[in-house]
Parts: structure tokens; C-alpha cells; sequence
């Protein structure tokens, strides 16, 4: 019987985040699939602790106190030795370097360690997210070298990880990540109508995920929806996932076009129950992003039975496969043209909508907990032997 320990620092974060619901989503399905072996699942206290309950087990363990490089590098491996673990899943990209136990680490991309230090420091992404960036840049060498199994989710990062640190027989796997259930699940008529109403949704938008982080491409997404306004006159408003009033002008920058305002909606944080109604009503999803080590808003987009435009870049066209508009995100008339084809052409619309529906099934979370208990399997008979 093995003793599993499971970093889930922000678990109990009432914000999640991407890298957050992927650590749930494992933990949850090796819940289901796992009663044999004993896991503690090491995470900081906060407000939600709903998000994962104790199993017989399955045991959650909060660490309290302090920022995240001391937590990470003394607190978390000092648990780990208590609890006796036999080995230790980092969930999200760093992992304790003088940890004296066997090592998993989920590198889901590796975009902080491609930009010069000047850029990233320059670039419009906000303090919390440069100085995560730094501490990565910072420590992830080590935990490359100090890892027994590294795990990413898709092939392209795999690819990307072993060529830049020059990997040589290095046990490196690619996991893809799933859809969780609620953005396969049919809406509740009174949920959608109530979610409808409080975030005031119109009858016609597209959905975007923004953010101030250059590479989520939101300045282009915004200069190709004028242009499509521009280009039709149509009555489309769009709706900007995560973000503020104040960041449009980071964004931005000097070209700031208030005309444009009015055909905005900005709820900023939008719960995962509340998300399906976002992604279901809305005409067409934007994810035309620079980078991205996977892209779960592509996967999530088509289980609502939506049609996705995103990039040819990085993992992007693997995730998406054909069942997506794929476009030149640097290019922003292949933005607004591709639009306007999804909008103006109902057939193509649906074809999109079909394949995507179809698609979405090859990810699974449930499949993606079981080779992540596989490869903790795997290791644990090698650390035996």
C-alpha cells in the first residue's frame, strides 16, 4: 500500500483557477477509482472548503501561514516526512528541491522560462503573476533535475519540455487533461434563466476568457470584434471573461476606443456552476491565444455545444483537432473573418458544433486519474526495488 502525498496549495481558494481545477479534478477521481491506497492532500486554508472532503482514504491536511516560495520549499516537505509519503505529486509546475522523498511533479507549461526577464517584467500581466513567474524561473531547473516522473498535458509541451532542458531518458509522460461534468451536464431551465438574468446576458454575444497576460491575445480579440461590427453592423456584444473596467486600458494601452465600451460586458469572476450558461448562450467562444501548454476552455466550450475559434500555435490544434476554426492568432482580420464566417454561415456553424460535441469525449478526467495512479504505481515499484 502506498502513502501518496498531493500538493493542492489553492484548493480552498474561492478563485480557482486552471491549474487549481485540474489538481481537483485529479483528486477527485482518484477518490473514485482508489480505495487502497492512503493520500493526504496538503493545501493553505481558505474560504472554500467545500471544494474536497475527507474519504476513509483520503486525508486533507492544511498547512497554514506564510507566502508561497516558504510553504512550497520548508512547510510542504516537512508534512510530507510526517505523514511518512512514500512519494510527493506537485500539481502545479514547482515542487520543494531538498525534499527528501520521491518526486511527481505536473509541469503544465513552461511559457515563464521562454521570455527574456526584461519583457516579462515589462509586459501587462499583474504583479502577483510576474513575480510567480520569477519564482518558476527561479527554482524549475532544480525541480526538472530533482523530479523522478514529470508529468505534462499534451504532446506538443512534452515535446517543448525535453528540447529545452535537454532531457536525456528522462521519464517525462503527457496526461491530457478532461471536461468536468457540469459542461456536460443538461442546464437546469431555472438556473439558466436565473444566471441569464443576474450577469444580464443579451440575446446575441461571444464569449471570451481576457486577461492582462499578453498571451491570452485579448487586445486583438478586441480590435478583430470592431472590426467585425465594423464589417456587418450586426446587434453582438462581447463578453469578456475576467476581466475589469480598469484593465481594458492596460490592454489597451492608448488606444483606448470608448465607442467600443457599450458592446462590452465585463462579470469578471464567474463561478464554474455558472459557467456552462456563459459558454451554452453564447454564439461563438474566442480563445485565439498566443500559448498555451493545453487549453481546457477549448474542450469546455465544445461539451456546451459551441463553436471555438483558436490558434494553430503550440497545443492548441492538437487539443482542438478539426473540430475547431483554427486561425493565425497574430493575424487579426483572420479573427474577425473567422467570425463572421461562423456568425453568416449556419451550415459551417453547425458543423462545428457537431464535430466539437463529438470531440470533447476523447477527454476524460476519470482517464486521466488513472494513468496519474499508474505512473505513481510504476514509480513506487521502482523506488522498492
Amino acid at each position: 500500500m502506498m502513502r501518496i502525498g498531493i500538493e493542492a496549495q489553492r484548493l480552498f481558494r474561492p478563485h480557482k483557477h486552471g491549474m487549481d481545477r485540474v489538481a481537483l479534478e485529479l483528486i477527485k477521481n482518484l477518490q473514485t477509482i482508489d480505495k487502497d491506497n492512503d493520500y493526504f492532500i496538503f493545501v493553505k486554508p481558505d474560504q472554500d472548503k467545500s471544494a474536497i472532503s475527507n474519504t476513509s482514504n483520503f486525508t486533507i491536511v492544511e498547512i497554514s501561514g506564510g507566502p508561497y516560495p516558504l510553504w512550497e520549499q520548508y512547510k510542504l516537505p516537512k508534512f510530507a516526512k510526517a505523514y511518512n509519503c512514500d512519494i510527493l505529486h506537485c500539481t502545479s509546475n514547482t515542487a520543494p528541491l531538498l525534499a527528501n522523498i520521491s518526486l511527481v511533479t505536473t509541469l503544465h507549461d513552461i511559457i515563464y522560462m521562454e521570455e527574456s526577464l526584461i519583457k516579462l517584467f515589462k509586459s501587462s500581466a499583474s504583479l502577483y503573476q510576474k513575480f510567480g513567474n520569477l519564482y518558476r524561473r527561479i527554482i524549475v531547473n532544480g525541480v526538472v533535475k530533482k523530479s523522478k516522473r514529470l508529468i505534462t498535458v499534451s504532446n506538443y509541451e512534452k515535446e517543448n519540455i525535453t528540447s529545452f532542458f535537454k532531457l536525456r531518458n528522462k521519464n517525462i509522460q503527457s496526461i491530457y487533461n478532461g471536461v468536468s461534468q457540469q459542461f456536460t451536464a443538461k442546464i437546469d431551465s431555472t438556473h439558466l434563466a436565473n444566471v441569464k438574468a443576474r450577469y444580464e446576458l443579451p440575446e446575441h454575444y461571444l464569449l471570451h476568457i481576457a486577461n492582462k497576460d499578453p498571451r491570452k491575445n485579448t487586445k486583438r480579440v478586441l480590435m478583430a470584434f470592431k472590426d467585425f461590427l465594423n464589417k456587418t453592423n450586426a446587434d453582438y456584444k462581447l463578453v469578456m471573461l475576467g476581466c475589469k473596467d480598469t484593465d481594458l486600458k492596460t490592454i489597451l494601452g492608448e488606444k483606448v476606443d470608448s465607442s467600443l465600451f457599450k458592446h462590452l460586458i465585463l462579470p469578471s469572476y464567474v463561478s464554474d456552476g455558472d459557467l456552462p450558461v456563459f459558454y451554452s448562450q453564447a454564439e461563438l467562444f474566442l480563445f485565439p491565444s498566443l500559448r498555451e501548454g493545453f487549453g481546457i476552455p477549448i474542450i469546455e466550450a465544445m461539451a456546451c455545444g459551441v463553436p471555438v475559434i483558436t490558434s494553430n500555435t503550440s497545443s492548441m490544434s492538437e487539443v482542438a483537432g478539426e473540430a475547431a476554426h483554427l486561425i493565425d492568432p497574430y493575424k487579426t482580420e483572420e479573427i474577425s473573418n473567422g467570425i463572421i464566417k461562423i456568425i453568416s454561415n449556419a451550415n459551417y456553424r453547425n458543423e462545428l458544433i457537431q464535430k466539437g460535441l463529438k470531440h470533447y469525449k476523447q477527454y476524460s478526467w476519470l482517464t486521466m486519474a488513472k494513468q496519474v495512479l499508474e505512473t505513481y504505481k510504476q514509480l513506487y515499484q521502482e523506488e522498492k526495488n
